[in-house]
């Protein structure tokens, strides 16, 4: 039986997973960015922060935004935080092998070329129905480096696109190893009811114009969430619905 900071609310999401994101707002209150909200669309990318948080002024060359990503699981964090630069190399390498398998199989067995080029080493290979154990599993090891391309390397993409001034990783106790943080990022560990800095986080420069379009996503989750306070959340066709009305869900984005 799942433990009480494990068991979901309504929405989905775990008790435990909710207090990191109440403990971040208040930490980042506590640090001069003092707008700040949650389930925030950042720009330029297609994810959603847990916590997203600016200083005032955003225009100033001072200014700075910051994203705080909440993991209360060991199998949450592992999967958002593949190394992207790991993961191209290890894609690229298997590639390789991939295709240098291929190539053999097609010069020993010449009954799976189709006959369909000129020059044999234009041909197509036909592989359906045979069973080769070393190309199986090398072209199942590349699907899911590729799928672990796709989904499982928001941290690395996060601070490659500079969506943000500062990241930070926040966790539970024991969580992760100082090791596995991903590079550029902070890492807050609950302690309590509060939590504390273990790894400081390396300031990316951003310029006003992201500054200020990040701002602009923030406020409008600041706006989502007050206009679903009020029962003022606009259905589909454009029309807000009457406080007490049943609307659908909002879309969501990755992440």
């Amino acid at each position: 039986m799942p433990s009480t900071a494990q068991t979901e609310t309504r929405s989905g999401e775990t008790a435990a997973h909710r207090r990191l994101k109440q403990l971040s707002a208040a930490w980042a209150l506590a640090h001069r960015l003092s707008l700040c909200s949650t389930e925030v669309n950042l720009p330029r990318c297609n994810y959603r922060a847990d916590v997203a948080a600016s200083t005032p002024r955003v225009t100033a060359p001072n200014a700075v935004t910051a994203v705080f990503e909440c993991k209360a699981s060991r199998s949450d964090f592992l999967r958002d935080g593949a190394d992207e630069k790991t993961v191209l190399a290890e894609i690229a390498a298997l590639t390789v092998r991939v295709e240098a398998l291929r190539r053999l199989i097609g010069q020993h067995c010449p009954d799976l070329r189709r006959g369909e080029e000129l020059f044999p080493e234009f041909e197509a290979i036909d592989l359906r129905g045979v069973r080769h154990e070393t190309h199986h599993r090398l072209t199942t090891a590349l699907r899911i480096a590729q799928n672990k391309r796709l989904e499982g390397t928001k941290f690395s993409r996060l601070a490659r696109w500079r969506c943000a001034s500062l990241f930070y990783l926040v966790c539970e106790p024991e969580l992760v190893a100082p090791h596995e943080v991903p590079d550029g990022w902070g890492l807050l560990i609950r302690e309590g009811d509060e939590l504390a800095l273990h790894i400081a986080p390396v300031l990316h420069d951003t310029t006003p114009e992201q500054r200020i379009a990040f701002l602009e996503r923030l406020a409008a989750a600041a706006g989502r969430d007050t206009r679903r306070g009020l029962g003022l959340l606009a259905t589909a066709g454009g029309r807000q619905a009457s406080p007490g009305s049943t609307l659908p869900a909002e879309r969501s984005a990755i992440g």
